[in-house]
């Protein structure tokens, strides 16, 4: 299995452009984390990002969540959309970190995805921003820009995980995450990328890309 595209050489532009990059969602404690990034399934961290102050101020941790009254929770978690599985998903997680880990978020995949609502998604974005973990949380924007620069090509995400995990470097794993996700977010979009202005131009494999003004000079090591 070999990767087409200098991962290296990308990854190293992306971090160039988006130093100190991390997660837009806004929290405090791994389990605020969680429940933001169910949250954030088919919308926007702005959209989660109004929703979780007064969601967190009445369910502040996992056992208050647990015993949720569901009208209300449904209520404060309204804009986000599909709030009633939402909310059916943040309860049975609550409650699931209630009676399996004394309601304290567990680091391990293994455990996190054992729990209602959370899938290796949601599981890997805690583990990376939460607890430090090296691993990368394939969502549409990685899978696309993972697709697109063929750094790693795959048909689904558990495809595109496993290359990414193989071919990106040791020292970019943590950060490569926030990086790709923050590129396919503002340049690489999912109707009319960015072509012009995208750091990686030369790099990537993306043929019908968007004309206009030559790409930026390449960053400096």
């Amino acid at each position: 299995m070999k990767s087409p595209v200098p991962s290296r050489a990308v990854l190293r532009a992306l971090e160039q452009q988006h130093p100190g990059a991390d997660t837009e969602l806004r929290y405090s404690t791994p389990f605020e984390l969680l429940v933001a990034t169910i949250l954030s399934a088919q919308t926007t961290d702005a959209g989660v990002n109004a929703a979780t102050p007064a969601l967190f101020a009445r369910y502040p941790d996992a056992r208050a969540m647990a015993a949720a009254d569901a009208a209300e929770l449904e209520r404060l978690i309204h804009a986000t959309g599909f709030f009633r599985q939402k909310a059916r998903a943040l309860m049975g997680m609550a409650l699931g970190l209630v009676e399996r880990h004394a309601g304290e978020v567990p680091a391990s995949m293994e455990a996190l995805v054992e729990l209602p609502g959370v899938g290796r998604k949601t599981a890997n974005v805690v583990l990376n921003t939460a607890f430090g973990q090296p691993v990368i949380a394939v969502d549409t924007h990685i899978f696309r820009v993972a697709n697109r620069t063929g750094i790693a090509p795959g048909k689904d995400v558990v495809e595109v995980e496993r290359k990414l995990e193989k071919f990106v470097p040791d020292e970019f794993k943590q950060g490569a995450h926030h990086w790709l996700i923050l590129h396919g977010r503002y340049t690489c979009v999912a109707r009319t990328p960015k072509c012009p202005e995208c750091i990686i131009r030369d790099l990537c494999e993306y043929r019908p890309k968007t004309k206009g003004d030559p790409p930026p000079l390449p960053l400096k090591d």
